[in-house]
Order: C-alpha cells, then structure tokens, then sequence
C-alpha cells in the first residue's frame, strides 16, 4: 500500500484492511489503458475525464473474452475497477475541495477498505476477437486491473430525481 500524508480531521484504521485474512476470491479480467501514469494527472471523475476529451480501453483478457458476447449495441457500460495503488486504511477523508471531512462511505475517493472504482463510459467500439472496447473516457490510471463489466441500462440504473448534499460536495 502506498502511504499518502493525512490530512486534517482524516482518521485513519488502526490496521492496513489489505493486510487481513482475505474472505472474496477476485480475479481481474483486464486492464484499463488510459493517458493518465500519474495520480496527480488522472482526473477525479468522468465528467473530468470527458472535459480533456481523451478516451480510453479496456483490455480484456482472453480467457473472459467469450464473455463480451452480447455487449454489442449497448452504448455505456459499468466498469468495475481496483484502485491498487490507493491507500485501504483511511476511513474519513477531507478531500481538497470540500470544507468538511466525510465518512469514506460519503465519497467516491479510491481511498477506502476496498477500493473499488465505478465507471459508467460510452462505448466507442468493440473488438470481440482482441478483447478491446474503446471508450469515450476513463478517471483511472493506465494499468488499473479491471474486475467486471456490466451493460448500463437506462431504466434502470438512472434516477432522474435523486439527491445528494449540496454544501461541501461528495464527490
């Protein structure tokens, strides 16, 4: 795990979540290729990754390429990715542009228990064959491993009204 400096009003676990007995079984399906090798370059979220308007792919490997049967036709996609390089152990964060600290569960940081990243990205195009889907963007670094992929539907996975707090952001 990468040690980053705590800041302000963050708390941290006492123990590295990583270093416990493990209980799921992930395995990657693939990697995100993305234009993003820095922490510092890689935007923090889509709306910010589709604003520098560079897409992205995701590589997946061959034995789950099978498994991209179908996908063809569907405009977004779910991805889910594993933030490795993010630290496990802060449970509260003060992110920079927010004026409060918030539970880990209040924000789309990578830094948290299990870092699990979601995107939702249109797809550009699909290569079956070589495992490929072109996208229009991606708030990831370039290596990150990828653990699955859904198809985005629209009636069901969008919330016209839903709601978040207003002072301080969550994102």
């Amino acid at each position: 795990m990468q040690m980053f400096e705590q800041r302000e009003g963050e708390v941290a676990l006492n123990d590295d979540p990583a270093a416990r007995l493990a209980d799921a079984k992930l395995v990657f399906i693939g990697s995100i290729v993305s234009p993003w090798k820095l922490r510092e370059d890689c935007p923090k979220n889509m709306n910010a990754a589709r604003e520098k308007s560079r897409g992205a792919t995701l590589l997946i490997d061959a034995p789950y390429r099978p498994g991209l049967a179908g996908l063809a036709g569907f405009s977004h996609v779910v991805i889910l990715s594993w933030f490795e390089q993010a630290p496990r152990n802060l449970i509260v964060q003060k992110p920079r542009h927010a004026s409060d600290a918030k539970g880990v569960f209040a924000l789309r940081s990578p830094a948290r228990p299990n870092p699990v990243g979601l995107h939702i990205a249109a797809i550009v195009s699909i290569d079956i064959e070589a495992g490929r889907i072109e996208l229009d963007a991606m708030d990831a670094l370039d290596g990150t491993p990828v653990i699955d992929i859904k198809p985005y539907f629209p009636s069901v996975d969008a919330f016209p009204d839903a709601t978040r707090p207003h002072k301080g952001g969550s994102e």
